[in-house]
């Protein structure tokens, strides 16, 4: 298991926790100590989480949403999975919106979303006259071209 360096930016702050000793994601938890987080119906916020992180070169956090927000209210993460670069050192947000019927409010400490952290591919991008051929032939089909 790899460190992640984390650096409290609010005391009231809550680090993320891994809750089982298999999971993917670390829990991520609203730092909001003055005043819950309100969410209309179709509303979207940035809720903090009061801390920094330090990702290693070669890889990215990526912000996901939690299964039971999205189940029972329909709050969800905006831009998932949000990414998280290497080289981000300012507080670690997170887009959340509500997707459901009803008012949600996002209270202090409660869990919001999950991070994981992943490796990443670098890519340069070359400009060319023709792309090579896909393996398995499928080509310039797109969607729903695979059945």
């Amino acid at each position: 298991m790899s460190v992640l360096s984390l650096r409290r930016l609010s005391p009231q702050a809550r680090l993320p926790e891994r809750m089982s000793a298999s999971a993917a994601g670390l829990d991520l938890y609203a730092c909001a100590p003055e005043a819950p987080v309100e969410l209309a119906p179709g509303q979207r916020a940035l809720v903090p989480t009061g801390f920094a992180i330090a990702i290693a070169d070669g890889h990215e956090g990526q912000v996901r949403p939690r299964s039971g927000l999205a189940l029972r209210y329909g709050v969800t993460v905006l831009n998932a999975p949000g990414t998280i670069d290497a080289d981000y050192r300012g507080e670690l947000k997170v887009v959340l919106v509500n997707l459901g019927s009803e008012p949600y409010r996002v209270a202090h400490h409660e869990r919001i979303a999950q991070l994981v952290i992943a490796p990443v591919v670098m890519a340069a991008a070359v400009e060319v006259e023709v792309l090579p051929p896909a393996a398995g032939g499928r080509g310039e089909g797109g969607f729903g071209s695979t059945g």
